[in-house]
């Protein structure tokens, strides 16, 4: 099922939606099954609900750093299956996760009004340059090659894991190699499908049969052709992958791959990072990052202060 778009006029209180439904596709952070991922998704064990961001308070200073005039931005937030990745609470409309909480957040320091749009993940970062959107916050991961076309504020440290069936025989992945002769489910559009599309040479090199790229829209079929048996390993984000094998049975973790910054993302060139930069380091400053770090177990994400388009990790 394709998740419909929609246009909504956001309080910092809550981000809603006036539709029903319970998957929906892309941040790369991972909807994981236990008996299928619809019914993962519709299940309100897990789900952490403490508010960490309406004491948050306006800061005169970040807030003088975005562009004169400027009081309302278009956001665009994919939804994901489950935490920490964007969901819905069990009504069914309203929004949370991790990159929400971030962005009620920032928005509050810096003394804006956010209208949502919900999109799929593949499409916010293109829609950024035609000026549709103004920011995407749906975890996206900072590679030397987006940043030719993006601007990027980090908030948090993620990157690239992989995880599988509990009963499967795979264990600690270090080399892609290790995948040849698989079936690898991902998200479409994110930085896992373009790091397994641009080594899949590494198999025919070593003489050996392809691994098969799997690209799902919607994380609910991602995990539905694991548990199916259609494919073989999951690579996704190693906070969603975590969070799905420590809420999930028969899932297991087998390893991060590769650490990457995670940003909130603009149209190249954007007058607003300066204060979208100052409000994350405000926010770690005052404790609250933290907060939201804790609540959504992602502790190990944490950043000691935001950057503007840094090099890719590890280039």
């Amino acid at each position: 099922m394709r998740t419909p778009t929609y246009r909504l006029f956001v309080p910092f209180a809550a981000i809603t939606s006036s539709v029903l439904l319970l998957t929906a596709c892309g941040s790369g952070s991972g909807g994981p099954a236990g008996t299928g991922a619809a019914g993962v998704a519709a299940r309100a064990d897990g789900v952490p609900t403490t508010d960490v961001v309406s004491a948050v308070r306006e800061d005169g200073a970040a807030a003088r750093l975005l562009p004169a005039g400027v009081t309302r931005l278009t956001v665009a937030i994919s939804v994901g299956g489950t935490p920490p990745g964007t969901t819905y609470l069990p009504d069914g409309k309203t929004l949370t996760g991790q990159d929400v909480d971030f962005t009620e957040a920032v928005a509050k320091v810096l003394g804006l009004r956010l209208k949502v749009e919900q999109a799929s993940f593949e499409a916010i970062l293109p829609a950024l340059d035609s000026g549709k959107y103004d920011v995407g916050a749906s975890n996206f991961g900072v590679t030397d090659e987006r940043r030719r076309t993006i601007d990027f504020v980090t908030y948090v440290n993620d990157g690239q894991g992989f995880a599988t069936r509990e009963d499967s025989g795979l264990s600690r992945i270090t080399d892609l190699k290790q995948l040849c002769g698989l079936n690898v489910a991902t998200g479409a559009g994110t930085t896992f499908e373009a790091t397994l599309e641009e080594n899949e040479h590494v198999c025919a090199d070593a003489g050996r049969k392809a691994y098969r790229v799997q690209a799902y829209s919607e994380p609910s079929a991602v995990w539905s052709s694991v548990q199916q048996g259609r494919s073989d390993v999951v690579m996704s984000t190693i906070n969603g992958l975590r969070y799905a094998v420590a809420h999930q049975r028969g899932l297991k973790f087998l390893n991060e791959f590769r650490r990457l910054d995670v940003g909130f993302a603009f149209r190249k060139g954007t007058r607003l990072a300066p204060a979208f930069r100052a409000a994350v380091d405000r926010l770690i400053a005052d404790g609250t990052y933290a907060r939201i770090l804790k609540k959504w177990g992602t502790t190990g994400s944490a950043i000691s202060r935001s950057e503007i388009s840094p090099p890719e990790l590890g280039n």
